[in-house]
């Protein structure tokens, strides 16, 4: 199974991120936090997936990560453990 694009994300995507992330005002612990997730290699699953931190969401679809929820906002897809 393929796992998560983080790397040489396509530049609006990855510039979406970056804006949703200062806009929800996910914090530098939360970022490590994710770090570190990312770095387990997690698998991509086809369709749309989330994966809550608690104070936050990272939404994806497929390989991709697509953007961000705060902890009361609602995520579609399959919730990766």
């Amino acid at each position: 199974m393929p796992k998560i694009q983080w790397t040489d994300l396509p530049l609006e995507l990855r510039d979406h991120l970056f804006d949703r992330a200062r806009e929800r005002h996910i914090t530098a612990d939360d970022l490590y936090r994710l770090k570190l997730w990312c770095e387990s290699g997690p698998e991509a699953i086809e369709g749309l997936w989330f994966k809550d931190f608690g104070s936050f969401k990272i939404c994806g679809e497929g390989k991709y990560p697509k953007t961000f929820l705060l902890r009361n906002q609602v995520a579609k897809g399959k919730e990766i453990r």
